[in-house]
């Protein structure tokens, strides 16, 4: 796992992907500045009649459900027939979900009328999209589920996806296969928008290597000691530095950083 987490980094930073991104408003300038630390190259195009040409043309395409409407799930639909047709993987970000019906119904709607290859979420989230009830706080889950490994096992192989779900230990499955990821620092929960760029690095790293489990299990890795590196040199202990810091580190972590910090059960 050492030299593939390394050797995928290199390849993004060599080819630098462009990454479309269909996302919320509170993190799009924090997405595309995440982007272009790790050597990705982004690009927010919102407009129905401009995202499936663009779709067709990108690597990677992100779906982004933080705050929707009708234009913008529209917008989504066409890009994503856009992306399959084009052989374009899709992640999907289903944020809030469980939250409000509309939220719901829409990441519903996108995963019955796309193929989606990878869904990065947290454990509320993944819940709520197979019907295991969770009670979301806004577009947040602060409930602690039980057997979480076997929670994203099942939402893996009923929505025939894979699934990131992060939280204190991040976790990665096709339904078989699974990832146990222990990187990352406390303070990612209080810089917003983390999670959102994480599921764009998982984009970006997905467009390098065939093998999308095996992909978004390095790039949350990756995510994950960039932000303790950063929380190692975040001298004030609060989120402001801490995101300059992150965003730093997604530029200048080294090969040697990554190899030895590497927290993975396989």
């Amino acid at each position: 796992m050492e030299n593939f987490i390394v050797e995928l980094r290199k390849r993004v930073k060599e080819n630098s992907p462009l990454v479309h991104n269909i996302t919320n408003v509170v993190v799009t300038n924090f997405t595309a500045n995440g982007l272009y630390a790790i050597g990705s190259s982004p690009v927010m195009a919102y407009a129905k009649e401009e995202v499936a040409e663009m779709a067709s043309i990108a690597q990677a395409l992100v779906l982004n459900i933080g705050t929707l409407t009708a234009t913008e799930v529209e917008g989504m639909i066409l890009a994503g027939e856009s992306a399959n047709k084009h052989g374009v993987p899709i992640i999907l970000d289903p944020v809030g979900v469980g939250a409000t019906t509309y939220r719901t119904e829409t990441a519903k709607k996108l995963l019955d009328k796309l193929d989606i290859q990878v869904i990065r979420g947290n454990a509320g989230e993944i819940a709520n999209l197979i019907d295991e009830k969770v009670e979301m706080k806004g577009v947040d889950s602060s409930v602690h589920l039980e057997n979480l490994s076997e929670l994203a096992k099942k939402a893996a192989k009923n929505l025939n996806v894979i699934i990131v779900m992060t939280g204190k230990t991040d976790i990665i499955t096709d339904g078989e296969t699974l990832y146990e990821i222990n990187n990352g620092d406390a303070l990612l929960t209080k810089v917003t928008g983390t999670g959102c760029l994480l599921s764009s690095v998982v984009a970006a790293f997905c467009t390098q290597h065939d093998n999308y489990l095996d992909a978004s299990a390095a790039a949350v890795t990756f995510y994950g000691i960039a932000a303790e590196k950063a929380a190692q040199l975040n001298e004030s202990k609060g989120p402001g530095h801490f995101q300059i810091h992150f965003l730093d580190q997604l530029f200048l972590l080294s090969d040697e950083e990554i190899i030895n910090s590497i927290k993975v059960n396989n």
